[in-house]
C-alpha cells in the first residue's frame, strides 16, 4: 500500500525497506507485516492511441498515468507482408502451399486491434504488481458509424449505405467528384481520369474519403511527390471501430486474471468530471470512473508512458541485401530507451552510435542532444526495469482540487 514519503525516507535509513524501480517509486519491505490492504479501485479511460488510468482509496487518489499507445502496427504488418511477398517470388524450389488450410481461431482480431487489446491488459496487470488493486472499472462504448456520417439514416437506408447502386469504389468516387480532376478541375485537357489515394494505401485503405479524383498529368505529379494541397487525410473512424469491437472482450480478458470488474458510459463519465469541476484529461477522466469525486485528495503527480518498439528483427538496411542491419544492444554499457541524465536533464536514448555518442529526446520527442558522449552520461533507469516496451517520465498532476490550474508540459521530466 502507498505510504507518505517521510514514512519511505524512514525504512530507507532504517535499512527495513529496499528500493525496487525508480519510475513509480516504489519500496519493498525486508521485513514481515500484517498485510493489511484496502480496498482499491483503478479507473481505465480506455481509448484507441491514449488510455488514462487512476487508482483511487480510502477518499483519495493513490496513482494516476497516461498511456500513448503504439500507432505503428498497420505500416510494419504491410512492410512485412511486402517482404514476404517478394521473398516468396525470390524462391526458385517448390513447396506445398501451406496457406490453404488456414484458419483464423473464434475471436479472432485484426492485428493492431489485437495489440491494443492486449496493450491494454498488460496494463492493468503491471498496476496491479504496484499497487493491490482489488477492482477495474472500464468506460465502454458503442458506436453507430453510418449515424454518425449521416445522422438522418434510419430503416432500409442501413442496408444501401452511401454506395449504393455503384458497382465498386472507383465508379463512386468518380460519380461523388463529378467525373472532374479534383486539382486542375480540368485545365489540363487531360481526358483519362485516375484515382489517386491521397494516403498510402497500405495505411489509408480504400475508403472513400481516402481517394481522389485527378487526371492522368496530376496523377503524375502525385505520384512523383508534389504536394497538391489536398491537406491532410481524415482518420475515419478507426478509433470508433476500436471501442465497440473490444469493450466486452477487454473485461472479459480482465476477469481472466481474477480482477473484479465493472463497466461505465461516457455521459456518465462526463457528467461526474462537470460536477467535480475539473478538465478533460484522461487522466481526470479516469479519476472520475474510479469514483473520484471533487473532494478527494489528487495525486500531485502524474505517470506518462508511451509504447515502444521492443526490437527491431530486420535482418538487412532496405535494399541494400549486403549491409546487416544488426547492431550490440549495449554501446558504453548504454541501451536504446534506456532513462539517462545528461546534464542535470532527465532524458531517454533514442539512438546510439558505435563510437560512444548517442541521441538523446525526451518523453514528448524533444531533442536534447544529437551526439552526446558516453562519458557525460549517467545511467537512471535500465528500459528492460521498466514495464516491457514502455519509456515512463513524470509530470505535475492536472488539477488537484477545483480551480487549479493545469499541469506542466511533460517536456519537463
Amino acid at each position: 500500500m502507498p505510504c507518505s514519503p517521510a514514512k519511505a525516507g524512514f525504512l530507507l535509513r532504517r535499512g527495513k525497506a529496499e528500493v525496487v524501480k525508480r519510475t513509480p517509486f516504489v519500496i519493498r519491505l525486508k521485513y514481515g507485516s500484517g498485510g493489511y490492504r484496502q480496498p482499491v479501485t483503478a479507473g481505465l479511460d480506455s481509448g484507441y492511441l491514449n488510455v488514462g488510468v487512476s487508482v483511487v482509496a480510502g477518499g483519495k487518489e493513490l496513482h494516476a498515468e497516461e498511456v500513448v499507445l503504439r500507432s505503428d502496427i498497420v505500416v510494419l504488418n504491410s512492410e512485412r507482408r511486402q517482404h514476404r511477398r517478394n521473398r516468396r517470388n525470390r524462391k526458385t524450389w517448390y513447396r506445398q502451399p501451406r496457406f490453404l488450410n488456414r484458419k483464423k481461431p473464434e475471436g479472432w482480431l485484426a492485428p493492431s486491434l489485437q495489440h491494443k487489446l492486449d496493450s491494454q491488459v498488460k496494463l492493468v496487470v503491471g498496476l496491479a504488481k504496484v499497487v493491490p488493486v482489488t477492482k477495474v472499472v472500464v468506460e465502454v462504448a458503442s458506436f453507430d458509424i453510418q449515424k454518425i456520417k449521416n445522422p438522418e439514416i434510419a430503416g432500409v437506408g442501413y442496408q444501401q449505405g452511401e454506395q449504393a447502386g455503384f458497382a465498386n469504389v472507383r465508379e463512386y468516387v468518380l460519380y461523388r467528384d463529378g467525373h472532374r480532376c479534383r486539382c486542375c478541375n480540368g485545365r489540363s485537357k487531360d481526358e483519362r481520369l485516375e484515382v489517386h489515394h491521397r494516403e498510402s494505401r497500405k495505411t489509408g485503405g480504400n475508403r472513400p474519403e481516402n481517394l481522389v479524383t485527378l487526371c492522368e498529368t496530376c496523377h503524375d505529379r502525385a505520384t512523383a511527390g508534389e504536394d497538391l494541397g489536398f491537406g491532410k487525410t481524415p482518420l475515419g473512424f478507426k478509433a470508433e471501430t476500436f471501442m465497440t469491437t473490444v469493450r466486452w472482450k477487454l473485461m472479459a480478458r480482465l476477469r481472466e486474471w481474477g480482477f473484479e470488474v465493472a463497466h461505465t458510459f461516457g455521459y456518465i463519465t462526463k457528467m461526474r468530471r462537470e460536477e467535480a469541476r475539473i478538465e478533460k484529461t484522461h487522466a481526470n477522466d479516469a479519476f472520475v470512473i474510479a469514483g473520484g469525486t471533487g473532494e478527494y485528495e489528487r495525486q500531485r503527480v502524474i505517470l506518462l508512458k508511451m509504447q515502444v518498439r521492443k526490437c527491431n528483427r530486420k535482418l538487412f538496411k532496405g535494399d541494400r541485401s549486403h549491409l546487416r542491419n544488426t547492431a550490440p544492444r549495449l554501446v558504453k554499457g548504454f541501451a536504446r530507451f534506456d532513462k539517462v541524465r545528461y546534464r542535470g536533464i532527465e532524458c531517454f536514448v533514442s539512438g546510439r552510435r558505435s563510437t560512444g555518442y548517442f541521441d538523446l529526446r525526451k518523453l514528448d520527442g524533444t531533442r536534447v542532444h544529437a551526439s552526446a558522449k558516453w562519458a557525460d552520461l549517467r545511467l537512471l533507469e535500465r528500459g528492460g526495469t521498466m514495464p516491457s516496451g514502455y519509456k515512463q517520465a513524470r509530470r505535475g498532476a492536472a488539477h488537484s482540487s477545483p480551480g487549479a490550474s493545469p499541469g506542466v508540459s511533460c517536456a519537463m521530466l
